[in-house]
């Protein structure tokens, strides 16, 4: 069973989120904000983040940033869900070193894609975007 960290401030959104991961047969650990979302990366260590973007205090961007510049945690493939699904957004997810990105709200056969892509170890949609071509 792969371990999802939900890194969530919002309660509606995170249970029912979090409800449906689980229905599906993955075991889902929460974090109510970025700072404890990175720490709970670093103890619970799980196979993927969804991490939302829009955090209070150390918001989604930067708690990324955080868990990719950290050897223990550098692997870790993070899916970005913003409900803010601006020009840019997605590059800006690249930059911070997310694995994927998808907008809330959700829509759990397309987040269920992404994830088992990326914990198959055939990568996302940005992911897919970093590797050069031949």
């Amino acid at each position: 069973m792969s371990k999802i960290l939900l890194v969530e401030d919002n309660e509606m959104n995170r249970d029912m989120l979090s409800r449906r991961l689980q229905r599906r047969g993955y075991e889902v650990v929460l974090a109510v904000d970025g700072q404890s979302g990175v720490e709970m990366a670093q103890t619970e260590s799980p196979d993927l983040v969804l991490m939302d973007m829009s955090l209070p205090a150390l918001d989604g961007w930067e708690a990324t940033r955080r868990l990719k510049a950290v050897a223990s945690t550098r692997h870790i493939p993070v899916i970005a869900l913003t409900a803010h699904a601006m020009s840019g957004d997605r590059e800006k997810a690249l930059e911070a070193g997310c694995d994927d990105y998808d907008t809330k709200p959700v829509e759990l056969v397309r987040l269920l894609g992404k994830i088992e892509a990326l914990l198959s170890g055939f990568g996302g949609d940005i992911a897919s975007a970093r590797k050069p071509t031949a």
